[in-house]
């Protein structure tokens, strides 16, 4: 295995005497090399640990590359670089800028109980709209979920557009014609590393589990549909995935661009006449640059790493047989009012805009979104177009497969969050899986320390790592979560767990419908235009 205190630094500093390390801190032997952690309240932690060579000059936009095996021993006291991302927001409650960033960051960090053997792996892959964060982030320390018996990795991968670009150039020169999907294949160099040295950590490589939240579990979905990464995990978890249209290599498609021609628009407006010239830019300023021109990541369906759309991999039974643990927060957009169309002036407008929009559905949305609450019926109408359609999805997708699945809605409130209409945000279960209400970033809304959320920590933190453990989430002393099956069984997080079936009947139907006549229009995308952004739906004989 392989380590360095600062990815980027004279390869000589990172390496040290063995016998001086290994004298007060735990040294792991493994097939990619030496390295030395830190012991810590019954744990052994490893951080900045190198899983690919860098993907700097003529490998930037190329797939990660392993690394050969090193002599000596490596440092992993340490996180290594974030990937380069924009300067985030500083208002924004997500907000908590990396210490040092750049291109030398494919490294991950691994939290292991002491003594540990084939223990059961979570794999982390953070959120952060494919554009921003870093597994070493505070409140993914995975301590907590360690003290639960499980080997903890997070995972850092390229973003934006460094992670993401597609471009007729870079197609040219791969062997396969496709570019872009840098980012899922580092995600996927990552897994291949956990199973060739997780062994010498004390892990079982065949009992993995990738989890994510929000571009990290949109990022599960793509590992359960690419076939590269067929067994490199043997369960998932999607924290508020969203299954949305994605562009296609070479062709429009959906109501998307073709991923090429926006590499192509991309690279004119940050004034870089070819692949040579994007390569040479700084990659801060390409990054920004590509901000300001109205780049967003995503992965692309190229084929050979993302062989069809999300949706059509599930539909066909071709994604990873592996059990779901998936859900999504009741306030998602609480947080991300950004996603919202203009409200309408009143309630007459926004019904007259549904039946436009809706024609034959238009009953059924407005019995689920009426407009006696226009801002709470358009906030559950993103929210549910993205998220909650996505999470019942899985689970129908996974169960069709013969394997468990188990749905969740985090529903929970403490009043620094509710007070300013942040009721059960987007992520706002995060901190109480890890265990880190304490860690959370400066301007989220501080998690009061008492009993209520401390039990409801403790609950959440055992179902996740029983899954991660026997691929059924159980916790001590709390109810049983109903497998989704047949009666469409789910746990409701609100205050205390409660189990449930058919969660939010007619939600899944109206979006998966909507969906569908998309699709079968060939012309229309589906994400977050919903509701009185929505198109006009083909009428109903339209069906895919």
């Amino acid at each position: 295995m392989r380590l360095s205190l600062r990815l980027g630094a004279c390869a000589a500093t990172a390496f040290l005497s063995f016998a001086a390390m290994a004298q007060d801190n735990p040294t792991v032997t493994a097939p990619a090399g030496a390295v030395v952690g830190r012991a810590k309240d019954g744990l052994t932690i490893f951080k900045g640990i190198p899983y690919a060579q860098p993907p700097v000059g003529d490998r930037r936009w190329k797939a990660p590359e392993p690394l050969p095996t090193w002599t000596g021993v490596r440092d992993a006291g340490d996180p290594g670089r974030a990937c380069v991302q924009p300067r985030p927001r500083l208002a924004s409650i997500y907000a908590n800028p990396p210490k040092e960033m750049g291109e030398d960051c494919l490294s991950l960090n691994i939290w292991a109980p002491e003594g540990a053997k084939n223990a059961p792996v979570l794999v982390w892959i953070h959120g952060g709209s494919l554009t921003g964060g870093y597994g070493h982030e505070e409140m993914y320390d995975g301590s907590g979920l360690a003290k639960q018996g499980l080997i903890v990795v997070s995972i850092n991968y390229r973003l934006g557009i460094l992670g993401y670009l597609a471009h007729p150039g870079l197609s040219a020169e791969n062997p396969d014609g496709i570019s872009g999907n840098y980012g899922l294949l580092d995600q996927i160099a990552s897994l291949r590393w956990v199973r060739d040295n997780i062994g010498a950590f004390g892990g079982d490589a065949g009992n993995v589990t990738v989890a994510g939240e929000s571009a990290g579990a949109l990022s599960v979905m793509y590992l359960m549909a690419s076939p590269q990464a067929k067994g490199l995990f043997a369960k998932a978890i999607a924290q508020s995935a969203y299954m949305i249209s994605t562009p296609e290599l070479k062709q429009p498609r959906n109501g998307e661009f073709a991923a090429e021609g926006i590499g192509a628009y991309v690279a004119g407006k940050v004034g870089a006449a070819d692949v040579a010239a994007l390569r040479a830019m700084d990659p801060e300023t390409l990054t920004a640059e590509a901000v300001k021109a109205g780049y967003i990541p995503f992965g692309t369906v190229d084929g050979k790493v993302l062989p069809a759309q999300l949706v059509e991999v599930f539909d066909k039974g071709q994604q990873a047989p592996v059990p779901i643990l998936t859900g999504f927060n009741s306030g998602e957009i609480r947080s991300l009012r950004f996603l919202l169309p203009p409200k309408p002036a009143d309630a007459a407008a926004y019904e007259g805009m549904i039946r436009e929009r809706y024609g034959d559905l238009a009953d059924l949305f407005l019995r689920l979104y009426p407009a006696s609450n226009i801002e709470e019926s358009m906030l559950a109408t993103t929210r549910d177009a993205l998220y909650g359609w996505t999470s019942e999805r899985l689970a129908h997708n996974q169960t069709a497969l013969g394997q468990s699945a188990y749905l969740y809605i985090f529903d929970h409130g403490y009043p620094a969050a509710d007070e300013h209409g942040l009721h059960a945000f987007h992520a706002a279960e995060i901190p109480y899986v890890f265990g880190t209400a304490d860690r959370t970033p400066p301007l989220w809304p501080k998690v009061p320390d008492n009993a209520t959320e401390r039990r409801l920590s403790a609950a959440m933190n055992s179902y996740w790592a029983s899954f991660a453990r026997t691929g059924t989430p159980v916790a001590d002393g709390q109810p049983a979560w109903p497998v989704f099956g047949k009666d469409e069984g789910y746990m409701a997080f609100a205050g205390t767990p409660k189990p449930g079936v058919r969660m939010r009947p007619g939600m899944f139907a109206l979006h998966e419908t909507t969906v569908c006549r998309r699709r079968a229009a060939g012309t229309l995308a589906w994400n977050w235009n919903t509701g009185v952004a929505s198109p006009v739906l083909p009428s109903k004989g339209n069906v895919c």
